[in-house]
């Protein structure tokens, strides 16, 4: 990691209903002998002193893997856009990496990619897949929180929305690149 980029906490997000996942908590559901949250904790656990999952449920399992868990201002699983706005709300540095519990095969070149973008713009970052953007790989600067709190009370659920309201680098990754893979349904875990 370059020493020009600063410190980070991480924000993973496992606050779903995980309907596609028949109400099964994604992040704990077994991949490869382990939760899926398990691999991703193995990628992430060196890059920060802060390591924060959003949860809406099942904390006291997520705590083995966190520095703190937090869970939506509001209840019914309101979505990511929520669970960001809470991880923001209690992130330790300025600058938080976000990731979604359910991409095992994120690895640390793509963080570190995310990371140094978003370093050598002093802006966010988000990946762009195939053209679209795919906000649960960004990395945010904390003092968009205002912002994203402010399009919440106005009504937007979406988190990609949100977060396109504020200048964001994209990372340009190919279609077919399997560290965005997200696991939705039983089916991927195969």
């Amino acid at each position: 990691m370059p020493t020009s980029t600063p410190p980070c906490s991480i924000l993973i997000l496992a606050g779903g209903r995980g309907q596609r996942m028949g109400g099964r908590d994604k992040g704990l559901v077994p991949w490869r002998g382990e939760p899926l949250i398990a691999h991703i904790h193995r990628v992430v656990r060196g890059l920060s002193d802060d390591l924060v999952i959003s949860c809406n449920r099942n904390q006291a399992a997520y705590a083995a893997y966190a520095d703190q868990c937090v869970g939506d201002a509001e209840v019914d699983y309101p979505g990511p856009l929520a669970g960001v706005i809470a991880g923001l709300k209690v992130a330790s540095h300025e600058w938080v990496v976000v990731l979604a519990c359910d991409a095992p095969l994120i690895d640390r070149a793509l963080i570190d990619a995310l990371r140094g973008l978003a370093a050598r713009h002093d802006s966010a970052a988000m990946v762009r897949q195939g053209g679209y953007w795919q906000p649960m790989f960004c990395v945010l600067p904390r003092q968009v929180l205002p912002v994203l709190e402010r399009a919440w009370q106005q009504g937007e659920r979406s988190l990609q929305k949100a977060l396109l309201l504020k200048p964001i680098q994209g990372l340009e990754c190919a279609i077919d690149d399997r560290r965005l893979s997200n696991f939705n349904s039983p089916e991927w875990l195969q």
